[in-house]
């Protein structure tokens, strides 16, 4: 496990241009969005304090889960790219149970997008935008279950992909539809009053109860819907996923054993 866990966050290291991008992305929202975030919810666009509220509350934990849901589907990517290097393979036949193997290198995923939600966090405390400081200890055990909910899907949607060409697919069909079709940048409350149909798609999206279970744990709350739907979806992804990596029941029998 602790060899999977280096070589990752060793690949993490000295992939710089990983670490930007991880960050850029959330950062360019955090920055950009806020005209339109203004006008979505009709406030003016001078008084800078009750935005930087609506930040917190709402802007903040969705781009957390931003990088954490971009940062599953980056170790997803990792997984299709070893598998056709080969390493993959190897790491597959080696005497210990599979499970393990996935689960080390979800634990490996998880790891590194924590570390780059944190240095996010420490960005936008010097943009005035801060949670209380017990928050950023208290939504350390959330940000591990939705870590590993995220990550598991990742590896779920790893088990189907058979190339690298495939994830632009993965990205425009699942990540996206995702993002946007969640609690991350609007309120619920704002999307029943356009549509209620949207309303409930992210009411039960595994991504919008990630999101608020961030949420209510950076304020020192605990949201125990939210909790057990992030439980219950990362026990059902990560399953499926062993499932999909089992040479004889999953899909890798459809890919010639790969």
């Amino acid at each position: 496990m602790w060899g999977i866990i280096g070589r990752e966050l060793w690949r993490f290291v000295t992939q710089r241009e990983r670490f930007i991008s991880a960050l850029v992305r959330p950062l360019v929202w955090l920055f950009i969005f806020a005209a339109g975030f203004r006008a979505a919810l009709g406030l003016a666009i001078t008084p800078p304090y009750e935005t930087y509220i609506l930040y917190e509350v709402y802007i903040t934990p969705g781009l957390i889960g931003m990088i954490q849901l971009f940062n599953g589907m980056q170790s997803s990517l990792s997984m299709v790219y070893d598998r056709e290097m080969g390493s993959m393979r190897i790491l597959m036949v080696c005497p210990l149970p599979r499970w393990f193997l996935l689960l080390s290198k979800l634990l490996a995923g998880t790891g590194v997008s924590i570390l780059q939600v944190y240095v996010f966090l420490g960005i936008a405390w010097f943009y005035d935008i801060h949670a209380p400081w017990q928050g950023y200890l208290w939504v350390l055990p959330t940000l591990i279950l939705s870590g590993l909910m995220l990550g598991a899907l990742g590896l779920l949607l790893s088990s189907f992909i058979k190339q690298l060409e495939n994830f632009a697919g993965v990205m425009n069909f699942v990540i996206f539809p995702m993002f946007f079709m969640s609690t991350a940048l609007y309120p619920l409350w704002k999307m029943q009053e356009s549509s209620v149909l949207l309303s409930k798609l992210a009411q039960y999206n595994p991504f919008s109860q990630a999101v608020e279970l961030i949420r209510f744990a950076l304020y020192g709350q605990f949201n125990e819907q939210a909790f057990i739907f992030t439980l219950v979806a990362f026990l059902v992804f990560m399953t499926a996923a062993i499932i999909g990596y089992n040479p004889s029941k999953g899909m890798m029998v459809k890919k010639g054993g790969g």
